[in-house]
């Protein structure tokens, strides 16, 4: 762990880092209050974790629950890298992914990871385990909106199987969500289920256009040709 963090601290960029806390929303008040950014980018960390893929679990935690928010990211990028290449740890680590969601602590974190575990096992062992059927819907209640966000965006990986129903039963309990991160978030999984079936978003968009946000709206209807999607801004359809 201390060598990932040294390699990563060898690479910080304090103009970039204040441009990514600027970006990040970390002021006071702001969705990521108190984050500390090194200034990397996801293509320099993607390289450098290249050399780490085999930290322990217990590394791994260490790196996960560092201050630094590019830390975070490779602790999380690894743990996906170890989910996809042995299938009989899946379980371990989904449940070690769980157990340490407090610290996917912003909206480029749940939406690197959160469809690649939490999705993914879901959706191929979810029945397998009782105990996780209400998984999402849970979430969504939580008061912590990463949470919330990881709920929705890990139905990424059900809409890319072209299953749809757990994406629009979690956006439905979504609807009425005051934060914007998660209009975007629910927006944008209704705008990815568009592409794959225009009808089934049309049908949602139907029955709760007078309720959804105007954001959640505008990302889920931006691949419509303009006049039909200026249509639906009007509430004309």
């Amino acid at each position: 762990m201390q060598f990932l963090h040294q390699s990563l601290i060898s690479l910080k960029s304090p103009e970039k880092a204040t441009f990514l806390q600027r970006f990040f929303k970390t002021g006071k008040g702001e969705y990521a209050e108190g984050d500390i950014f090194l200034g990397l980018t996801v293509p320099q960390i993607r390289s450098t974790i290249k050399t780490f893929y085999n930290l322990s679990l217990n590394e791994i935690e260490s790196s996960l629950h560092s201050k630094f928010h590019e830390e975070r990211l490779s602790a999380l990028l690894i743990l996906v890298h170890r989910y996809e290449k042995n299938p009989k740890n899946r379980k371990e680590i989904f449940d070690f992914y769980l157990d340490n969601r407090k610290a996917v602590n912003n909206w480029d974190l749940v939406d690197l990871s959160s469809h690649k575990i939490i999705g993914h096992f879901l959706f191929h062992f979810g029945e397998d385990y009782p105990v996780y059927k209400v998984l999402l819907a849970n979430l969504t209640k939580s008061t912590n909106l990463w949470e919330r966000r990881i709920a929705i965006v890990s139905t990424y990986y059900f809409i890319r199987n072209n299953q749809f129903d757990e994406t629009l039963h979690i956006s439905e309990l979504l609807l009425k969500d005051k934060h914007d991160l998660i209009h975007k978030a629910v927006g944008w999984m209704l705008r990815e289920v568009g592409k794959k079936d225009v009808g089934v978003l049309k049908s949602f968009l139907k029955k709760h256009i007078h309720e959804m946000p105007r954001t959640m709206l505008r990302y889920a209807i931006e691949r419509f040709p303009e006049k039909e999607r200026k249509a639906y801004l009007k509430g004309k359809v």
